[in-house]
């Protein structure tokens, strides 16, 4: 268990994808993204496995992500932010999304 100011420390951003390529260094398949989190925030690199998607199903996609963990290296890329997904009853992860398009890039998710 933790504390409820625990998770009041963890940022947790929406952005919007504009950058998808093939991870190819990497055992597991996975992409190399480019998120947008708005003038705040900024662009941030991500490393997902989310290939149930195509990169063109990826573009332009809003995403939910962890902004303030410390990068992580994966292979020869530094992941800075993590991007939320679930597992799918049909396989793969499937991306947490907000489901109105009225917000804007870098909005706070509580």
């Amino acid at each position: 268990m933790i504390k409820y100011k625990d998770f009041e420390n963890v940022e947790m951003h929406v952005g919007k994808i504009i950058e998808v390529t093939n991870f190819k260094e990497v055992r597991k398949p996975s992409y190399k993204l480019k998120i947008d989190f708005g003038e705040e925030i900024g662009i941030k690199k991500s490393s997902a496995q989310v290939t149930r998607y195509t990169k063109e199903e990826l573009m332009g996609k809003a995403v939910i992500a962890v902004t303030n963990f410390e990068p992580k290296q994966i292979a020869n890329f530094m992941s800075e932010v993590l991007v939320l997904g679930l597992d799918a009853k049909s396989g793969g992860i499937m991306l947490l999304q907000p489901d109105i398009r009225d917000f804007k890039l870098g909005s706070r998710v509580y």
